[in-house]
């Protein structure tokens, strides 16, 4: 089964809620929302405050992705506010047994992020405590950027290992995800697509969701 994640990145910030709301009646799983700091990654974005707007707003799965410096000083001011899935990157300054043991006390799925740059084994040691892990197919930071295809065997050394330990873990892709580069990404054994910019764009977005969902 695959799941679709539309980021927030790729909707009119204009009417975000309503957009929100759109894409969840149009069949999205979850909502993808994209935390930047401007440190970690050369961008900002948005703050604690929409995750409780979203969450008083939608009965939606909040799938919050933390590009930033100090996940442990950051996490907490979102799951105050509702969010069910915190993704944090394993490059960031942080101590990541200390993250999961938080989140795995506030009730939280837990999940780590890999730049282009980071290779699969890095996230292998902390697999079995992980709801998913986050392959980006573009340098975090920006919306609408082009897949990077030489990520595929990551997503497929992950899947592999996955399946060797008999884990449930999921893996969700980040960047560049569309009509012709999503089925690769199911392929090498993604189950979670994050797609902003093609999913908002669309006239019809139940029709870009539905063929995303047919994938698996």
């Amino acid at each position: 089964m695959i799941l679709v994640s539309p980021s927030l990145l790729g909707c009119n910030y204009g009417k975000l809620t309503a957009e929100a709301k759109d894409v969840l009646h149009c069949g999205a799983d979850m909502l993808h929302i994209d935390i930047m700091d401007g440190h970690f990654v050369p961008n900002l974005s948005f703050g604690p405050g929409l995750v409780g707007t979203l969450r008083k707003e939608t009965d939606a799965f909040l799938d919050v992705h933390l590009m930033v410096s100090d996940p442990a000083f950051v996490a907490p001011l979102f799951v105050k506010e509702g969010a069910d899935l915190i993704t944090f990157h394993i490059e960031s300054d942080c101590d990541v047994t200390q993250v999961l043991d938080y989140l795995d006390a506030q009730g939280v799925k837990a999940a780590i992020s890999l730049k282009p740059g980071t290779p699969a084994q890095a996230v292998f040691p902390y697999l079995d405590r992980l709801y998913m892990v986050l392959v980006m197919t573009v340098e975090p930071g920006f919306g609408g950027q082009k897949f990077m295809s030489d990520m595929l065997p990551k997503i497929k050394e992950l899947r592999t290992e996955i399946e060797r330990r008999g884990l449930k873990t999921h893996i969700q892709v980040d960047g560049g995800v569309d009509a012709d580069t999503a089925g690769s990404c199911v392929n090498a054994g993604a189950d979670i697509l994050v797609a902003g910019s093609y999913v908002f764009k669309q006239t019809d977005r139940s029709q870009a969701i539905d063929l995303l969902h047919s994938l698996g």
